[in-house]
């Protein structure tokens, strides 16, 4: 039997279809409530997420899903995020790690970023904000409708950062941080308990 072109021996192979989603997300916060609000906004931005809530949870999705980026808070109950940071990268070393911190945990941030993450941020932090930083990670070019980049960080933004980056350096010593800065014992101690300016 001779074949016409139009009938050929076989089908071709289905073209396939574009995902329905963005870059891969796993999100990783011990806040219930945070979690699934962050969670939802992101997905409606076009991310596929996984929103995990503790250790164990990170290390079984870290390994079937291979994300594009991991979203983690710095403090939980039953890990820091440095312990979810070192679970993750071996298992997904492609992955691009951001840390969220809140008052008192940048310096814990900053030497997270020495030890495998790709970014920090500062909590309270919104799904834009957070969704525009992971596209600008991925290169990709963000909308206008998203925020803008940060700006180069306020003098007191800056002076808090170099706080920090002092702190991790002294191991956390706050008196050997006070020597080095040139500043009271105290005066730091007020400092610190102040919440890191915004920019």
């Amino acid at each position: 039997m001779t074949l016409s072109p139009s009938s050929p021996s076989s089908p071709p192979p289905p073209s396939p279809s574009p995902s329905p989603n963005g870059p891969s997300i796993l999100l990783v916060d011990d806040d219930d409530a945070f979690r699934e609000r962050m969670a939802r906004a992101l997905r409606l931005r076009g991310f596929a997420v996984t929103a995990v809530g503790d250790l164990p949870s990170a290390v079984t999705a870290a390994r079937t899903k291979q994300p594009h980026f991991a979203v983690v808070d710095m403090r939980m109950p039953d890990a820091s995020g440095q312990d979810v940071i070192d679970a993750i990268v071996p298992l997904s070393p492609r992955t691009k790690i951001v840390i969220l911190t809140g008052y008192g945990s940048i310096a814990s941030a900053v030497e997270a970023l020495h030890r495998g993450a790709h970014h920090y941020l500062s909590k309270p932090i919104d799904a834009d904000q957070l969704s525009a930083t992971l596209l600008q990670m991925e290169g990709e070019p963000v909308s206008s409708s998203s925020p803008p980049a940060p700006a180069t960080p306020s003098l007191a933004r800056a002076q808090w950062e170099h706080i920090q980056r002092v702190l991790v350096d002294v191991g956390g010593n706050v008196s050997e941080a006070a020597r080095r800065l040139g500043i009271a014992r105290r005066t730091l101690q007020l400092k610190l308990k102040k919440y890191p300016p915004r920019t």
